[in-house]
């Protein structure tokens, strides 16, 4: 499990957060971070205070990863790029999350590194991560004003045969799950938000359309609330397109894998991070090297699927 209790013996009396930095090689402000979260205890119970002199005996909560041994497809001295399986979240949500491509971002690279955007955990493909601190401000930044370029590639439900835009705005649901599991809605009170479509090939057994998503702003579910806006739900997304029971039930993880496969289309959301172009130093133009296109085996024949549009 990435997060670890350990117990420590400190012989002499020091300052709380020197010994953080001194036993786990953080810096002063990442040593702060980690006692004001309520990960350095003494007698069980967390203390909070960093400037603290301690003594004796303490215990502290940690990350260490463990990772399954997956390489980067691509890695220099200050980024890595990974591709992420589908299932698997870029960050544990929780200290009791068993794994996440934070394991394998820190066991390559160390403490210091870290990913650098989201991908919902159900969406494959590549996955940037930075080696250092400075490395992680520079990308992050990089996401944030937009001069990283993103591209998809989607199985969704129906025939799409020509190229179209969404700008519709995005608000995030703040008012409850009562009545839908939807994370976002579309709403004139949201925020600006601005994808690209391109269809690139048409299933008819299947009545599925694979598309190119460009997104040109990060809002979250993004591409998924923009495609079910105009009818055309991506394949296997349990949340948009589904019915409330059937997202309930995967939500609450009590859906049979029968169940997925009938509600939703998939047995994953069929949604493929595809491709990153971005300056670092130099240009970099990566393509995943999964053959996603292929995926469409995954997706259930139109009569055996429910999915509601």
């Amino acid at each position: 499990m990435p997060f670890v209790k350990e117990k420590f013996f400190i012989e002499e009396e020091t300052i709380a957060f020197l010994y953080v930095m001194r036993t786990l090689n953080y810096t002063q402000g990442q040593a702060q971070r980690h006692i004001a979260k309520g990960r350095f205890l003494i007698d069980g119970k967390s203390m909070s205070h960093t400037g603290t002199k301690v003594q004796g005996d303490i215990e502290m909560v940690f990350f260490r990863p463990k990772g399954t041994g997956l390489r980067p497809t691509f890695q220099n001295n200050n980024f890595m790029i990974f591709e992420k399986p589908s299932g698997v979240l870029v960050h544990p949500n929780t200290m009791s999350t068993p794994y996440s491509m934070l394991d394998e971002v820190r066991e390559i690279a160390g403490d210091n590194a870290n990913g650098t955007h989201r991908i919902d955990m159900e969406t494959s493909g590549l996955f940037l991560a930075s080696k250092h601190k400075k490395a992680e401000h520079h990308l992050k930044s990089s996401f944030e004003n937009r001069s990283i370029k993103k591209s998809y590639l989607a199985w969704v439900d129906g025939k799409i045969t020509e190229a179209f835009t969404s700008t519709e705005k995005i608000k995030v649901n703040k008012r409850g799950y009562e009545e839908t599991k939807h994370k976002v809605f579309i709403s004139d009170e949201g925020k600006a938000s601005h994808t690209d479509f391109v269809p690139l090939q048409y299933d008819e057994a299947l009545d599925a359309s694979l598309i190119a998503c460009y997104p040109h702003t990060g809002r979250l579910h993004q591409i998924r609330i923009h495609l079910f806006h105009v009818k055309h739900p991506i394949l296997g997304d349990p949340i948009y397109g589904a019915t409330f029971a059937a997202s309930d039930d995967y939500l609450d993880m009590t859906q049979s894998e029968e169940d997925r496969l009938i509600q939703h289309g998939a047995p994953r959301l069929m949604l493929h991070a595809q491709s990153l172009q971005f300056t670092y130093g130099s240009q970099f133009h990566i393509e995943s090297t999964l053959d996603f296109r292929n995926m469409k085996d995954l997706i259930v024949p139109k009569e055996e699927r429910v999915f509601n549009k």
